[in-house]
This record gives C-alpha cells, sequence and structure tokens, in this order.
C-alpha cells in the first residue's frame, strides 16, 4: 500500500488530513498520529524504512511517543491560561475584598443587577443604585449572588 517511490508522499498526505481532522474532532489526539506519519515520511525520505512492515512500526512509535510527550503541555498550550481563574468552591467563598465591574444597572428595588468578576457575569445586590461601568467591592456572596458596594 505505502510502498514505492511515493510511499513519503502518502505517509505526508496521511499525516496532513490527520492533523486538519483534528480540527473538526476535539480530544487533540488525533494530531500525533498525523505527527507519527509525518515522521514516518521524513524516515522514508532520508531512506531508513523502504520495508512496510518498517515504516508501520515508525508511525505506532513516533505517534505514541509524541501522545505521550506532548499531550498535556500542548493541551494545556492550546486551551489557555484564565488570569485570576477560581480554582475550586473554596476558593469561590473567599471572594470578600475583590473587585468587579457592574454591566447592568443594581437597583436595590428591583433586586437585581450584574457584575462581571473573573470573566463571569454574577447577579449582585447592594444597598444603594450602582450604575453601569462602576467599579464595586464584593462584600460576600450568598449563592449566585454576589452582594457588592461601590469603592469610592
Amino acid at each position: 500500500m505505502f510502498q514505492g517511490s511515493q510511499a513519503e508522499l502518502y505517509w505526508f498526505l496521511l499525516g496532513l488530513a490527520l492533523m486538519l481532522s483534528e480540527l473538526a474532532l476535539p480530544g487533540f489526539v488525533i494530531i500525533f498520529f498525523g505527527i507519527g506519519a509525518w515522521v514516518t515520511a521524513a524516515c522514508i525520505w532520508l531512506g531508513f524504512a523502504d520495508a512496510l512492515n518498517t515504516q508501520l512500526l515508525i508511525f505506532i512509535i513516533s505517534s505514541v511517543l509524541s501522545l505521550v510527550l506532548f499531550r498535556k503541555q500542548g493541551k494545556d498550550y492550546f486551551r489557555g491560561r484564565v488570569s485570576g481563574k477560581l480554582d475550586d468552591v473554596a476558593k469561590l467563598d473567599d471572594v470578600k475584598g475583590d473587585r468587579a465591574l457592574v454591566v447592568e444597572d443594581i437597583v436595590p428595588a428591583r433586586l437585581s443587577g450584574k457584575v462581571e468578576f473573573h470573566g463571569t457575569n454574577w447577579n449582585a445586590v447592594a444597598d444603594a443604585e450602582i450604575k453601569k461601568g462602576t467599579p464595586v467591592e464584593i462584600l460576600g456572596r450568598e449563592d449566585l449572588t454576589l452582594r457588592v458596594k461601590p469603592i469610592n
């Protein structure tokens, strides 16, 4: 199947197809089989792998090695890092004193309003009316609602 004068081209195209399919299929696994196919293509081009058995062995070993060695780092890199991310519920209770920004007017009579805190909109309540765009200090959390006051 992948023997002959164009074997490296077939492996290269297979690797390209696998890498492109990673865009449609989440999981960050298929890309490493694409890398394995490219390593195999390079080995054939350099003259290290003429037999199909050797090509398959190189493909399997390089795919698994790249998966084991680079998946975690690559996943972290492509997922990105969230600055100030709240890691767990315990830290969520420690929001007192943190700052947020009002994104929807807070009106005490309506018990409604929203603030942006760590990239997420939260319901917010206050003792006085607070206009959109005002920075606020968080006094505490009650379930999914933050109690806030304007920063003077």
